[in-house]
């Protein structure tokens, strides 16, 4: 019989509490417990576990032995635990250390898992039930991760039955995996060239910022659409939560959902209009309806001569105290500047300056003006879904000029 694997699990549970110990010595107690004493081998290592923790005063190491499995929901970090759960998803690994990443679930919950290369354990096979012995349990970003290195052991097993993953409200969104059912309410210009696609998804609680990344087999959401979103990647940066669907199976909907409109607001003085505002062209692919360049250039599908026109406002409010970035869609910027797209389209095709002339007429309309918008605010950025003028308010001005002055 062969006690070097379980002698290494020992070992590695004793080291990563900061002591020194001889696996040739674990592996020697063990041998003798078997061989001499006739204790099955998962009682025998129950027994020198236990026997470590004593000696060293590890609180938390005693084990309950690799027969013992705990469900997914139940998992802490700084454990070492056995677990039975089914492969839902896997992931390209982010570094030559990681031999495999992915989500494992059972029917209580789902987590993230990692299994290093060091640990030379079997590939394991989306779809398919396994059971862990001896994995750590670790937190990355407030989320559970179950780490699989050299001292588990991995056993493929029969179907625990079907997993109906819960779908959680928005709102309700924490750390960790998570599965809902939202709309597209915003597609937003990719910051990375390794961004596919990122955005806003809602539901009738509230809104998540989603990123997917280029990654073969990866596809586009198309705005206005509603999809189930099964084991997605709730992440924490900044105290924002981002939705990641690189792990997620994501299947589009029939119908519409009522969404939250948000409950962020801001009132102040319009005081810059951001170049990419005014009559602007998107991009006519099904599920692209990025922004184009001028030579009608779209980043990801190239020129365009059957481009899109549209109309939006990017700009800023101040009230006198502080500054808030505003976006404002097409049907609050014909409302705000009394110019329909039809008619910015014919003002551009008919002018000199082109569509330069229709972000002049915005500027003239827009600067100095009071407005009170409200909508979602997404890391700084408010997402109107409405907005209205107010009455001139002259205390409002000798706010905006003390802190011009200031800031001279």
């Amino acid at each position: 019989m062969d006690f070097s694997e379980t002698a290494e699990r020992i070992s590695q549970k004793v080291t990563s509490h900061g002591h020194a110990v001889e696996k040739t010595a674990i592996e020697t107690k063990l041998r003798r417990l078997v061989e001499e004493f006739g204790v099955p081998l998962a009682e025998a290592e129950r027994t020198v576990t236990n026997e470590m923790a004593r000696e060293f005063s590890i609180s938390g190491l005693q084990s309950g032995g690799p027969g013992e499995a705990k469900t997914l929901d139940a998992l802490v970090p700084g454990e070492w635990v056995t677990v039975e759960c089914k492969v839902v998803a896997l992931t390209a690994p982010p570094s030559p250390s990681i031999s495999q990443t992915g989500i494992a679930a059972d029917q209580t919950a789902a987590v993230r898992f990692v299994v290093w290369s060091r640990a030379n354990a079997p590939a394991l096979k989306e779809g398919n039930w396994y059971r862990f012995e001896s994995a750590v349990v670790d937190q990355y970003r407030g989320s559970v991760n179950l780490k699989v290195h050299s001292g588990t052991t991995i056993k493929e097993v029969p179907g625990k039955g079907t997993i109906k993953p819960v779908l959680s409200p928005i709102a309700a969104l924490r750390p960790g995996i998570a599965s809902v059912r939202g709309k597209v309410v915003q597609e937003w210009e990719a910051t990375h060239d390794r961004i596919l696609q990122s955005g806003l998804i809602a539901d009738e609680t509230g809104s998540v910022r989603f990123v997917t990344w280029k990654e073969e087999g990866r596809e586009r959401l198309n705005p206005g659409t509603v999809y189930t979103v099964f084991y997605a990647t709730v992440d924490e940066f900044n105290g924002r939560l981002s939705l990641t669907l690189n792990t997620a199976t994501v299947v589009p909907e029939e119908g519409d959902i009522e969404v939250s409109r948000g409950d962020a607001s801001f009132e102040g003085a319009f005081v810059h209009l951001a170049p990419g505002s005014g009559l602007i062209k998107r991009c006519p692919v099904e599920g692209c309806n990025r922004v184009l360049s001028r030579q009608n250039y779209c980043p990801v599908h190239e020129i365009q001569p059957n481009f899109q026109y549209d109309l939006r406002i990017k700009g800023w409010l101040d009230n006198g105290e502080e500054t808030r970035e505003v976006l404002i869609p097409r049907a609050g910027t014909e409302s705000l500047v009394g110019m329909t797209l039809e008619q910015a389209r014919e003002l551009a095709e008919n002018t000199p300056l082109g569509m330069d002339e229709v972000f002049l007429r915005f500027r003239d309309a827009l600067l100095g003006r009071y407005l009170s918008c409200s909508g979602r605010e997404i890391d700084g950025r408010l997402l109107v879904s409405g907005c209205t003028r107010l009455r001139f308010q002259p205390e409002r001005l000798a706010d905006l000029l003390n802190r011009a002055g200031g800031s001279a």
